[in-house]
């Protein structure tokens, strides 16, 4: 009879509970704390919706910073040839609204959480980037995105990537604001640090009670998010999700982790009793490896 003894099974037991222990602490860290960003100076954007005429100059120039050559069709929605697109929306009294759609580079991202191997990942500056030769095309991120927005490159499923705005990392690193801030006409677009669009979003919409709707998106939603809207229109009339949670979306994930190890433990005292109970009841002794009884000298006796 095969198996392994009841000290030998306690110790494997001991050994998974430390490596979900483990696991789980790393977790939280990751998911709790991110890379440490200051969230009043993390580079973000405002978006002023009543300011956006759907001119497509953002779209334009995006493209041709990433280097994308989208088709007409492509154009009209997120994709893998398109990081950013104005989402037009005809409302009542023949008025119409245009929302820039893009990554919102969360400050406590999901995608990034959900990445097993970091492939999508947090920068020290705060940006959502992404590390094609890491990418296993599990799609993890896109299931976790409160927003919807990685999208999958189907073109070559031998070489799986995921395609989203990096809030033109690059550029900011030479010194430079994202290509669609400096392109966009209407000033619907303004590039620079969290705290200060923050209070700026917040003086339009004091100085102008009758034009803003008294909510800037992005400040609380998912645990807060670099890409702040304002709008003369209700939310929930653009499309908006209104129904995600204001706790950083991995917080939630952490605590499903965090049982992890409490499961363990239970699991190996539960496993542990049945095989003190199984061996007693067969008359084995503690000190005898289960593998070590001659199978040979049953068929003899």
């Amino acid at each position: 009879m095969t198996g392994i003894s009841r000290r030998q099974f306690l110790k494997l037991g001991a050994a998974a509970t430390g490596a979900a222990t483990l696991a789980a602490q790393t977790h939280n860290v990751q998911a709790s704390t991110g890379v440490g960003i200051d969230p009043l100076h993390v580079p973000s954007m405002l978006i002023d919706i009543s300011r956006c005429v759907g001119c497509g100059a953002c779209q334009r120039a995006c493209c041709e910073s990433n280097e994308l050559e989208p088709t007409d069709a492509e154009r009209e929605k997120l994709g893998p040839q398109v990081l950013t697109v104005p989402v037009r929306h005809d409302l009542a009294n023949d008025k119409t609204r245009w929302v820039k759609t893009q990554c919102m580079h969360c400050l406590n991202p999901a995608c990034a959480s959900a990445c097993p191997v970091s492939a999508l990942h947090q920068t020290e500056e705060g940006p959502i980037a992404y590390r094609p030769e890491r990418c296993l095309g599990c799609r993890y991120c896109m299931v976790s995105c409160p927003f919807g927005v990685p999208t999958f490159e189907w073109k070559d499923g031998l070489t799986p990537e995921i395609r989203k705005c990096m809030f033109c990392i690059e550029r900011q690193r030479e010194g430079e604001s994202p290509a669609c801030a400096i392109s966009c006409p209407s000033g619907a677009l303004k590039f620079g640090a969290r705290g200060e669009l923050l209070a700026e979003a917040h003086s339009r919409i004091e100085s102008s009670p009758d034009v803003y709707v008294d909510h800037v998106y992005g400040e609380h939603e998912a645990g807060g998010t670099a890409m702040l809207y304002i709008s003369d229109t209700p939310f929930e009339e653009l499309g908006f999700r209104m129904d995600v949670p204001t706790r950083p979306l991995p917080a939630y994930t952490w605590d499903v982790m965090s049982k992890i190890p409490y499961v363990a433990v239970g699991m190996a005292a539960v496993l542990g009793g049945v095989s003190l109970f199984t061996r007693k009841r067969n008359g084995w002794q503690d000190h005898e490896p289960a593998w070590d009884h001659d199978e040979s000298s049953e068929g003899e006796s």
